[in-house]
């Protein structure tokens, strides 16, 4: 067990999809296409298979951290390259590798223009947010938080829809001006500690105001990239345009990034500003569950629907946070990663039907499960999923965070649970505009029903999606312990006595 604890398995799940990243550009001027989409997908399959020791040989009755790698970075900063990772952060790097290889797959076809660009960013992209979940230095942390901006700029940029560019700039401006500010906090803490090490920063005595001033600068980097209302308002405009393998990444895990973000730094480094905090918190979540909810309801554009949808979805993990609570606060790591299986699979599914209509107005479509029975099966579960029906993943997590906030206060937890009804009400209406009914036009009449590349695709998400719904387990035994553990230490004051 020690022996594989200390092999380099986090430097391996960074390091070989940036590394095939960089082949594949460089292959693609000698490689025939075919060749250039198959060397992508042996780089995402063999940095996915490298995160599976680290589900295999992690020690769940410890909250320390794990595999462990640190070298000297820059010596005259003390900046290290200090990976690691805990109960907290252990299954979001399987899960984004998992992901990445699903898109390989899912954009085989839909992809014809700057192929190896294409395949480039997505590996780039995948070795940089496994960094994020693995960095235990707060300026690699930010290295690898901003490095992410930039491929999946360029994948809604180049390869989206109409207004790519205008969604792409909005996208980057949003989320950058939110990061700068947090390098301003990460600045002053390393100015406080003399170390970029996240370990100091949360054993780091501060008063209240710079609690406070730290708390914001970290809202404005993690509550943007959640997105968090009011500034969500990037989203949306994101994953219309995006191509189909840029909003199951951007949905699956982008948006994961900066719910983890609070759970890394502005809750162990300002514990007692986010006390006094978590009222507006937890108001700003049940605004995103409920009000986004009901923005999602009117929707007309399948992608626009499910955008939305993932804004409500993920108010339920910063209401898990803030609450204090360990049921809260694991069933909001579940909701997580139930949300990057389900949100991947709905709009691989929409993303299904866009090539083959090039439309994705709900109006457009009527009959489909007519002409698509297989299509519409998979839908149909990853709809319920989404609703969160027992059963499914999405339940779990939905669930736990309902029961404790019930227990933190009934009227809060009634709210909360408001999003099990608009979940239903936009998804099951999306589901009978599109799927049931008469054949609604020619168009719909000649679909045909999922090849089998698609068909494995979707397979491999429906069976998390249920595994994880009748047998969450395995998910949250490895989180209990690292979970408590945070707790207790945001629990103690770090004001000077």
């Amino acid at each position: 067990m020690q022996s594989f604890q200390s092999f380099p398995f986090l430097s391996l799940a960074i390091g070989l999809p940036l590394a095939f990243g960089v082949l594949v550009l460089i292959s693609s001027a000698y490689l025939k296409p075919a060749c250039v989409r198959w060397l992508a997908l042996l780089g995402a399959s063999l940095s996915f298979v490298v995160t599976l020791p680290l589900i295999m040989y992690f020690n769940a009755q410890t909250a320390a951290l794990q595999f462990v790698e640190r070298v000297n970075w820059i010596e005259r900063f003390n900046v290290s390259y200090y990976l690691g990772i805990d109960g907290i952060s252990l299954w979001f790097v399987p899960l984004t590798a998992l992901i990445t290889v699903l898109v390989m797959i899912a954009s085989w076809t839909s992809v014809t223009r700057h192929i190896a660009q294409y395949l480039a960013a997505f590996l780039i992209l995948s070795g940089l947010m496994v960094g994020v979940f693995c960095a235990q230095d707060g300026l690699l942390f930010y290295v690898f938080f901003e490095a992410t901006l930039i491929p999946m700029y360029l994948i809604i940029g180049v390869w989206g829809g109409p207004n790519r560019v205008y969604a792409a700039f909005k996208f980057f401006l949003y989320t950058l001006f939110g990061s700068l500010l947090m390098l301003v906090a990460l600045l002053y803490l390393y100015a406080r500690s003399g170390s970029f090490e996240l370990i100091a920063w949360q054993q780091l005595p501060l008063s209240m105001l710079p609690q406070l001033l730290l708390f914001g600068g970290f809202f404005m980097a993690f509550a943007v990239k959640v997105p968090m209302w009011p500034v969500h308002t990037w989203l949306p405009d994101a994953h219309v345009e995006a191509p189909t393998g840029g909003s199951v990444v951007l949905a699956a895990i982008m948006l994961k990034l900066g719910a983890y973000g609070f759970l890394r730094f502005s809750l162990p480094i300002a514990p007692d500003a986010s006390h006094l905090l978590a009222p507006a918190m937890i108001t700003l979540s049940l605004i995103a569950v409920i009000y986004i909810g009901l923005v999602a309801l009117v929707q007309t554009d399948m992608k626009k629907l499910v955008a939305y949808s993932s804004i409500a979805h993920m108010g339920f993990a910063t209401l898990g946070f803030f609450m204090f609570d360990a049921l809260g606060m694991e069933g909001a790591l579940v909701q997580m990663i139930s949300h990057g299986f389900v949100s991947g699979a709905m709009f691989l599914c929409i993303g299904i039907l866009y090539d083959r209509m090039h439309t994705r107005m709900m109006a457009d479509y009527g009959g489909v499960a007519n002409v698509m029975p297989k299509f519409a099966a998979f839908s149909m579960l990853f709809s319920m999923a989404n609703c969160g029906l027992p059963g499914t993943s999405g339940f779990v997590g939905e669930w736990m965070v309902i029961l404790a906030a019930v227990r933190f206060n009934f009227w809060i937890g009634l709210l909360a649970a408001l999003t099990l009804i608009l979940g239903a009400a936009y998804t099951l209406w999306m589901y009978k505009k599109v799927q049931f009914g008469a054949v609604a036009n020619q168009q719909v009449a000649q679909l045909k029903d999922l090849n089998r590349r698609e068909f494995s695709v979707l397979l491999v998400l429906a069976a998390f999606v249920l595994a994880l719904g009748v047998w969450p387990k395995p998910l949250t035994e490895v989180m209990h312990t690292s979970v408590a553990n945070l707790l207790s230490h945001v629990a103690q004051s770090k004001l000077p006595s």
